[in-house]
């Protein structure tokens, strides 16, 4: 590898460890994220891009606000995002079903949101991808 990719990808690590991303010795090993309350979740995982009052930015990125957002209506919605990603927002694969389910709850009902109609834990792994990826313009 050039020195170059080698510096960004230290820089990387550094950044995860920093977070509170538990990093592994190998890559077929499971990364997770320790925390377990969407309040904790959210703190640790997503504020850094969607702000500590959720209310999102912009500047190097486009950044959402998830505060009053009527998009959160749909109780699926940001469990699709957490799980496959939406434009430049990454998909979180690293969440366990609980977690998205805690996540999802608290963003539903934090920051202005009010919506009661909880996701379930049994909707987040029926959501969830299988093992087998499908890509666009490939039979499979």
């Amino acid at each position: 590898m050039s020195r170059r990719i080698l510096q960004i990808c230290a820089l990387a690590a550094g950044v995860l460890a920093a977070s509170g991303f538990a990093t592994t010795a190998t890559a077929q090993e499971a990364q997770t994220y320790p925390y377990k309350s969407g309040k904790d979740i959210y703190e640790h995982v997503c504020q850094a891009c969607h702000m500590p009052d959720a209310k999102g930015a912009i500047g190097a990125g486009f950044y959402p606000a998830l505060a009053a957002n009527p998009k959160l209506a749909s109780s699926m919605y940001p469990v699709i995002v957490i799980l496959r990603g939406m434009k430049s927002m990454p998909s979180f694969p690293e969440l366990d079903d609980d977690q998205i389910v805690a996540l999802t709850n608290y963003i539903r009902t934090s920051y202005g949101n009010n919506y009661s109609d909880a996701v379930t834990l049994q909707q987040v792994k029926e959501l969830r991808p299988t093992a087998v990826v499908r890509r666009r313009g490939r039979a499979g």
